[in-house]
């Protein structure tokens, strides 16, 4: 009888070993925009427990830009998410990218 341990010959992209980056994201909704747009973004993120370092909201033309900056997720983690904020409707389009990591400053 064979035995039923499954043998993995591709690495985990899910494990919390995998090298962590800080992410840029830059959405753009379009002129129709729905008022719960920004709530239905910020949910993909919520829904993962990710808590943004900085989220940044612009009026423009009926349009929103909005720029998200968060830390501590695997690079391919980030592009799945960058995907599902694709298939939301009012999206016109998510641009990703690695983000520098800013120096600590002494509170003071």
């Amino acid at each position: 009888m064979p035995s039923l341990e499954a043998v993995s010959s591709r690495a985990d992209v899910w494990n919390v070993a995998n090298t962590h980056c800080r992410v840029h994201y830059q959405l753009v909704t379009d002129a129709e925009a729905e008022a719960d747009v920004l709530c239905r973004v910020l949910n993909h993120f919520a829904l993962q427990s990710l808590l943004p370092q900085q989220v940044q909201v612009q009026q423009q033309d009926g349009s929103l830009l909005m720029e998200v900056l968060l830390d501590g997720l695997s690079w391919h983690r980030a592009q799945v998410i960058a995907e599902k904020l694709r298939n939301l409707i009012s999206v016109c389009s998510v641009q990703l990218q690695l983000a520098e990591r800013e120096p600590l400053q002494a509170a003071g």
